[in-house]
């Protein structure tokens, strides 16, 4: 980890040499110092992949983002001392001083334990505006979405509804010449919203047994419009770089038209039916479940939609 942290803050600085020194947001991808963990227990992917928050790594990347004046998006695991023995998948982002502006932890996860799994409790220690931050910054109000979050509007309208102006999507995903759920997902939380979406891909897979170049491209900025700015093909880059015009996005959420979707929402129709169905219930996690937890949960959710005609 330590050696990734010295490489990255190399290449970020070449890559701010050749952007610009206008540039002040740099997005990471997912995985970007320890990789996925791939049927590990919790308590050993905890000890070997996950950090303290006040631990040397964030230290360090921090140190990058003062060195380079930048907002700096990380995505990594972490540790907390108020839940032992399991981690959280935490979205960072790091303000121009080496501050945390923003810690975000996934709500959504396959295969590991999120704030909603210990809902109450997690409530009890950071309380109800821990679950959707958003920094409000000098450019601009920024929101995190973790990896396949993307694939869930409610994720990207809660924030949203809280100012957020520019998602930043720290991925790794499976690229592909045809449109991937995904992409066809960036370009929709970014029309839906009227929100800038910046994403970052992972540029292959090295340390695990996947084919290595499964997950690289499809890094991409994409405006209010859900137009593609940028886009970069295979290999480490920073080819996806582009301009966020905040004064245009402004502008958008206050002009009266049809495209104005933000505006435009009629929460009190939706609500009845989200506070009254039950799909993954919270609180499904006690101690240091077994990886098999997850998968027993999903099955009792998709029996349990099955006995109420839901599927």
């Amino acid at each position: 980890m330590r050696a990734a942290i010295d490489r990255l803050h190399g290449e970020v600085a070449a890559s701010v040499r050749v952007t610009g020194p206008d540039t002040r947001l740099v997005v990471l991808p997912e995985y970007v110092l320890s990789g996925p963990p791939e049927g590990e227990e919790l308590s050993d992917w905890a000890e070997r992949a996950a950090l303290a928050v006040d631990g040397e790594e964030y230290r360090r990347l921090g140190e990058i983002a003062a060195d380079l004046e930048v907002f700096l998006s990380v995505n990594n695991y972490e540790l907390d001392e108020h839940f032992p023995g399991i981690y959280f998948q935490a979205c960072v982002i790091l303000d121009p001083v080496g501050a945390v502006a923003l810690r975000y932890r996934r709500l959504n996860s396959m295969w590991s334990v999120t704030p909603h799994d210990v809902l109450d409790r997690y409530l009890e220690v950071y309380g109800p505006e821990s679950l959707f931050p958003v920094a409000d910054t000098e450019i601009g109000r920024l929101a995190p979405i973790a990896s396949e979050e993307i694939l869930y509007p409610e994720i990207a309208r809660c924030f949203a509804v809280r100012g957020a102006e520019v998602f930043v999507h720290n991925s790794s995903e499976v690229a592909s010449g045809l449109v991937s759920p995904k992409n066809v997902a960036k370009l929709a939380r970014a029309l839906e919203n009227t929100a800038y979406v910046v994403s970052a891909n992972t540029a292959g897979l090295y340390t695990g047994s996947l084919p290595p170049m499964s997950g690289d491209g499809s890094s991409k900025v994409v405006d209010h419009r859900g137009l593609v700015l940028a886009e970069a093909a295979a290999g480490a880059s920073m080819a996806a770089n582009a301009e966020i015009d905040l004064t245009s996005l402004r502008q958008a959420r206050r002009r009266v038209a049809m495209e104005n979707m933000l505006a435009r929402q009629r929460f009190e129709l939706y609500a009845p039916t989200y506070g009254s169905v039950r799909m993954h219930p919270a609180n499904q996690v006690t101690g240091v479940p077994p990886r098999a937890h997850f998968r027993s949960a999903q099955e009792r959710v998709i029996a349990d939609l099955a006995d109420r005609g839901v599927i």
